[in-house]
């Protein structure tokens, strides 16, 4: 299951890579059609001005007249003006009206288009004149397109993921709440039948001791119990002020039989604890989840220790084992369904109590810190008890 996330994680990576080189490609591609667009408004520029020079010096006939005119008129998106060798403007094209009226922003006009290009100079006749012109609306808007496609593109991606994660999640809950309940209601009859074969013993003294018969019916509470806790997913549970250090211990006392007996348990709390708002089978479920996991990782052998305290409006879990501890990169893969570093696993411990914790409880839980000499802390974050829902 690492592996698949794993790959999920290279294929994260190249999709990411392909979207910079497709961005950066249209930047380049984009920036040699602006340059290409500029060289050929300098040769139109250029050809204005040879034809004006022709006009004022050579004679020429009314139809050549007409052809180098309409050269000159024939310019209607370049912006030109026309400065003599002082730098007074004599006469300009193609440029906006309002800026025309205002001497201060034309001459600042002028300034704008000396940084973008270098002139073209008429020497005719007595009085020399400088061409300067600007770029084109056209290579303006040009200049611009490759990010504002880049950022419609963006805009549609994240647009597709969320409504792609959405419809996953909302997959995922259909499948989780149908399991579960399919889960509860296949657990109905055996459990039934289980509760009728106790009641049965414990009519006939001699048949069973009374301490398996016991065993037994704690065996029988403890798959009512999961029952009962399929049956509440998908469902609002119902809340309750509970102390968190008294439902932690029991949860304890109930693993401690059940696990390793190189396993130790250590629980602590830091000043005193308000109540919290809990489902108490929900919640011993995430801690069961936990404590499991611990063992695995510490391949059976180790020391889990649980420590309380209250900051603000929340109370603390911090749940540190002593095991072989997760790599950052997994740190919150493991919260996904289908993680798990067992071959028989399958993976739903964390992301169920990641969903008790967050959607029934309105908490938080996450890892804290993890390497791989001294382990891993789940921290588990709760809002103190209030009005249930």
């Amino acid at each position: 299951m690492i592996g698949k996330y794993y790959h999920k994680r290279i294929w994260k990576i190249v999709l990411l890579a392909v979207a910079v080189f497709i961005g950066v490609a249209s930047v380049v591609y984009t920036n040699y059609v602006v340059q290409r667009l500029a060289r050929e408004e300098r040769a139109r520029v250029q050809l204005i001005v040879e034809a004006t020079k022709l006009i004022t010096e050579l004679e020429t006939s009314d139809q050549a007249l007409n052809f180098l005119m309409n050269i000159i008129k024939g310019n209607t998106t370049t912006p030109v003006i026309v400065t003599d060798t002082l730098g007074r403007i004599t006469q300009y094209r193609n440029i906006d009206s309002t800026l025309a009226l205002d001497s201060a922003r034309l001459y600042a006009k002028l300034q704008e288009m000396k940084a973008q290009h270098e002139p073209v100079f008429l020497n005719s006749g007595y009085y020399p004149e400088i061409y300067h012109y600007g770029d084109s609306s056209t290579i303006i808007m040009l200049k611009y397109y490759p990010y504002v496609q880049l950022f419609i593109i963006a805009m549609f991606i994240g647009v597709s993921y969320l409504a792609f994660s959405a419809s996953r999640r909302f997959e995922q809950n259909q499948v989780w709440v149908g399991m579960s309940k399919e889960t509860a209601h296949q657990l109905g009859t055996p459990l039934s039948s289980l509760m009728a074969w106790v009641e049965y013993f414990r009519s006939q003294p001699n048949m069973v001791p009374t301490q398996v018969i016991a065993e037994i019916e704690k065996d029988v509470d403890r798959l009512h119990t999961i029952t009962e806790r399929f049956s509440k997913v998908g469902s609002q549970p119902t809340l309750a002020p509970t102390d968190l250090h008294e439902t932690i211990s029991a949860s304890i006392e109930y693993l401690r039989s059940r696990i390793p007996s190189k396993v130790a348990f250590e629980l602590s709390q830091t000043g005193d604890l308000p109540l919290v708002n809990l489902s108490k089978s929900l919640f011993d479920w995430v801690i069961e989840n936990l404590c499991k996991n611990a063992v695995d990782a510490m391949n059976g052998a180790g020391r889990i220790a649980f420590h309380l305290f209250a900051k603000g409006d929340h109370v603390y879990v911090d749940v540190k084992d002593t095991g072989r501890g997760i790599p950052v990169y997994l740190q919150k893969t493991v919260f996904n369904p289908g993680y798990t570093t067992r071959k028989r696993g399958w993976g739903l411990g964390l992301s169920l109590s990641k969903r008790i914790i967050e959607q029934y409880h309105q908490g938080q839980i996450f890892v804290l810190q993890s390497d791989a000499k001294s382990g891993t802390v789940f921290r588990i974050k709760l809002p103190v008890a209030g009005p249930t829902a």
